[in-house]
């Protein structure tokens, strides 16, 4: 027995959209003599309906011939209007027809994701009444806000600033060690010692200027705790505790000082919801994000308007450049679209009548006049990068990017499976063995675990490394796949070379080096700090390009979030930039069942 044909086109899936609903269900075909049975009580169901709407345009006829009649003595005209308006509109049903019930369409809410009331979350209600009314603010420091920002004592404008005995007591407590903390704390009494030298007690006493250093944007005065405050708390809490010492000098500051808002700052959650519970006004300490909401963080990637090129083209100038082996056009633009616009920025035009699609970035720009490059199709075979070529828009702008050397830094935001490793190792591998044009490709990366510490690693700091660097380990296998015309020998041959150019350095041991022709690739640097992040893009030497790649939807982290994390940092900070760009890469290419978790998990 012949085995079934399998089909030749796969079984199409319908959109959410054009699944049939209830409302557009036909009704089934019916005979002649259903037909006749159902006519009557059709009509009559169709004279029923009909009836109010007749009776109320009738009653209308009536009160506009009696307002024409007496015009004096016409009633007011809401009244007659608020009843039979909305029966007046209606329209009597076409006989034979059932009018279908549309549905009732839902408005749809705000995404409380994309739409966060910042302003209502970050402030307590006592600072938002104090910023109208434009009164200054006493902020009491908690330690972990000045071990988490040395500088955040210059951060709070023309605000004065208080720091309890408590806290001195506990920063003294941490400034041992070698640890990211205690180098804080050490910074933080570094800087107090310098703001109290060369002052008398009555100074200490009446506020010490916090732009003593130099810091003109700290307006306000620093106050320490000088004498013993003492306050009534609920008895169940522990007076010798450090947070409920800090607690009873806030209570104490607001009996003193009334009329004046008095505010706790605390990275510590516990540490505010237990000041709301005693009614004390605490916030966090947010000066340190880059940005409030991460919705709006720089994309690197803008569409165009659909008439972009009316506007835009009027007296445009086209040209044609060579440049490192590659022959682009570029066009010079005026128009109002062009402010708005960054250096470096990707922009496309994809019409929708089936014009040729416009993909472009941005070279130069002078008030409303710009200079536009079309981009290199690395999605073509004959484009590729190590066998790798580009499966969307996003991944064809990133390798623009990673290909370019005149770019120095390049930043690739992306969830999981987007491709940013695999991009970013194949560039280096193209231009480290094919154009040499840097000599060996460094790779580093923060070594925080996802779950528990295993513990020490043996051997050197490469072999150490090795573990946290199978991401880059799984991407040389597939580049090392495509090559299937030397055999295993030239397989292994091509492997042991690039693995005699790729070099795994730890983060711990940056500090002083400069890399000179290097293609440095810092991986899952949304665990970095922006302290650290500057300690690595400063390591750069002449001839050198530093990779940026991370999702910061995963961050591992203590204390550090999408909007202070420093990936959100650099990306912020570099825009604009003529040696730099960015892309966030925004489909996953992994594999249907990746895209799927990424999704609904």
């Amino acid at each position: 027995m012949p085995l079934p044909k399998l089909p030749s086109k796969p079984a199409t899936i319908l959109a959410t959209q054009d699944y049939p609903t209830v409302g557009a269900v036909r009704p089934a075909t019916k005979t002649p003599a259903a037909k006749k049975v159902a006519a009557p009580i059709i009509e009559a169901a169709i004279a029923e309906v009909a009836k109010p709407v007749r009776n109320a345009a009738t009653k209308i006829k009536q009160v506009a011939a009696l307002m024409v009649a007496k015009p004096a003595q016409a009633p007011a005209p809401a009244p007659v209007a608020a009843a039979p308006a909305p029966a007046a509109k209606a329209k009597p049903a076409a006989k034979g027809k059932v009018t279908p019930i549309q549905p009732v369409k839902q408005v749809e809410q705000p995404h409380p994701a994309k739409h966060k009331a910042v302003e209502v979350q970050l402030k307590s209600s006592a600072s938002r009444a104090a910023d109208q009314r434009g009164i200054s603010k006493l902020f009491v420091l908690d330690t972990n806000v000045l071990m988490h920002d040395p500088s955040s004592l210059f951060r709070f404008e023309e605000h004065d600033v208080y720091l309890p005995m408590m806290t001195l007591e506990e920063l003294d407590n941490h400034k041992k060690g070698m640890t990211e903390v205690a180098r804080n704390a050490r910074q933080v009494s570094r800087t107090l010692d310098a703001l109290i030298s060369n002052t008398d007690d009555d100074a200490i006493e009446h506020g010490i200027l916090l732009s003593k250093l130099g810091n003109k944007d700290a307006k306000g005065r620093l106050f320490f705790q000088t004498r013993l405050q003492s306050a009534d708390l609920p008895a169940g809490l522990p007076v010798g505790k450090a947070d409920n010492q800090i607690l009873a000098v806030v209570r104490s500051l607001e009996s003193e000082q009334e009329g004046r808002p008095v505010v706790l700052v605390s990275k510590d959650i516990n540490m505010r919801i237990k000041a709301r519970a005693l009614g004390l006004p605490a916030e966090d300490y947010f000066n340190d994000h880059v940005l409030e909401d991460t919705d709006l963080l720089y994309s690197g990637i803008v569409q165009l308007p659909d008439d972009f090129w009316n506007k835009h083209g009027k007296d445009m100038e086209s040209w044609q450049e060579s440049k490192n082996g590659y022959s682009s056009t570029f066009y010079r633009v005026t128009g109002p679209f062009i402010p708005s616009l960054l250096v470096n920025q990707f922009i496309y035009l994809e019409p929708k009548n089936g014009e040729t699609p416009f993909y472009g970035q941005v070279k130069q720009i002078n008030g409303k006049t710009a200079v536009l490059q079309t981009l290199r199709d690395f999605s073509h075979t004959k484009n590729n990068v190590w066998g790798v070529t580009a499966r969307n828009r996003e991944q064809n702008f990133a390798l623009n990017l990673l290909m370019n050397p005149e770019c120095d830094f390049v930043t690739l935001l992306g969830q999981a499976g987007t491709g940013k490793t695999l991009l970013a190792l194949a560039a280096g591998l193209a231009q480290v063995l094919e154009t040499k044009l840097y000599n060996e490709i460094i790779v580093t990366r923060v070594t925080v675990p996802v779950g528990e510490d295993i513990g020490f690693l043996p051997g050197t700091e490469e072999e150490k490394m090795s573990p946290w660097m199978g991401a880059f380990d799984d991407n040389l296998e597939v580049l090392n796949k495509s090559d299937s015309d030397g055999g295993e020998w030239g397989r292994a041959a091509t492997q042991d070379l690039i693995r005699s150019r790729i070099k795994i350095k730890s983060l711990n041991f940056m500090r002083g080096r400069t890399f000179v022709n290097k293609f440095l690739i810092i991986d899952e640097a949304q665990n970095l700090t922006p302290k650290q992040v500057k300690t690595l893009v400063t390591r750069a030497g002449p001839g050198t390009k530093i990779l940026c790649l991370g999702n910061i939807a995963q961050i591992d982290t203590p204390y550090l979030t999408e909007g202070s994390s420093g990936l959100t940092y650099v990306v912020d900070r570099f825009k604009g930039w003529t040696h730099s760009g960015h892309v966030t890469l925004a489909r996953g290419e992994r594999s249907r069942l990746a895209d799927h978790a990424s999704e609904v998990l």
